[in-house]
């Protein structure tokens, strides 16, 4: 029994470092974007797989608060807690390096946006503001995130930079600091960082063409699944990851396990890999410490058990269908 258990997990590993290998397949991608028509992205096996992932979820909700009475979990949470202090610096330090390896990798918030002479100076004072001790400068670097965030929102387009939504998060988290507010820091990188990975899980519908053109480029082991099929499923796990950071299921042990697979695929794709995901790992550090905190996640307000899991099915179920329809009539 226990070897099968070693077995799955590493099965399930192997699966989710494919998954982050290709993340944002704009990255690295080696074939034209070609946008599929919707009756071949909601396919049967689309469907089916919709509601076997609806079902684990429904019995997640129901399991976790099982496993936070184990005594280890009780330990590390307590462990945990004396940590939280270091947050507002993890965020702050954390973002000051980020942009300095992203300007050494010229770029800016994201591998794909160009870095110009405008971007890389604000991006300096960026940094400075950050690393300044002072409440005020860190309302300064907030703002100036924001407008490194509107100049990428003019090269790109408002589309593309939906994928990197969490940097709004991220500007409001350090806004509020030391402030009546700054409770709201995380659920709004909780939300921020939550709907991003969903976001982009679906652009893996709308163009498979870019998936399964990495998939084959780089030889990735699909498992004896077709590419068109691997990265349907490989989607689906990240659209769930992001689903259930947001709505409060596992935050902590995802979390831990999401930032460990963005560490693995570095020996893939390298520098490109640590300059797009290194302030991913903060945000996911912060999330390791902090837990659910102040954040009181949307499936908290149901009690029943019942009322739990009907929720649980039923929103996913929505936000799988809206986030796609969005997607697919703006992409």
């Amino acid at each position: 029994m226990k070897k099968k258990i070693i077995a799955s997990f590493v099965f399930f590993l192997i699966i989710g470092i494919n998954v982050k290998a290709f993340a944002h397949v704009k990255w690295f991608n080696v074939s034209d974007p070609v946008k599929v028509p919707l009756e071949e992205i909601i396919t049967p096996a689309f469907m089916i797989s919709a509601m076997i992932t609806a079902i684990i979820l429904a019995i997640l909700s129901q399991a976790t608060p099982y496993l936070m009475k184990f005594p280890f979990a009780k330990k590390l949470d307590k462990r945990l807690e004396s940590f939280k202090k270091w947050i507002p610096f993890i965020l702050r330090y954390g973002l000051a390096l980020a942009l300095l390896i992203q300007i050494l990798n010229l770029s800016i918030l994201a591998p794909d946006v160009q870095l110009n002479s405008t971007m890389k100076w604000i991006g300096i004072l960026t940094m400075i503001m950050l690393a300044i001790p002072y409440h005020l400068a860190t309302k300064i670097a907030s703002l100036l995130i924001l407008i490194l965030f509107g100049l990428s929102v003019a090269q790109l387009g408002w589309f593309s930079m939906l994928d990197y939504g969490f940097y709004l998060a991220i500007a409001y988290a350090l806004f509020t600091m030391n402030t009546k507010w700054k409770d709201t820091g995380t659920p709004a990188l909780y939300l921020g960082t939550g709907l991003s990975l969903s976001w982009v899980a679906v652009e893996k519908w709308v163009f498979p063409g870019m998936s399964t053109g990495i998939v084959e480029h780089y030889q990735l082991p699909t498992f004896g699944f077709s590419p068109e099929m691997f990265v349907m499923l490989a989607a689906y796990i990240e659209f769930v990851v992001g689903y259930l950071l947001v709505v409060g299921i596992l935050n902590r042990l995802l979390a831990l396990v999401v930032t460990l697979l963005f560490i693995l695929t570095t020996s893939v794709f390298g520098g490109v890999e640590v300059a797009g995901h290194f302030i991913v790992h903060i945000i996911l550090i912060i999330f390791i410490i902090e837990g659910v905190g102040y954040y009181k996640p949307p499936i908290d307000y149901h009690k029943r058990r019942i009322d739990k899991l009907i929720f649980v099915v039923f929103n996913f179920i929505f936000v799988l269908a809206t986030m796609i329809m969005i997607y697919y009539r703006f992409a």
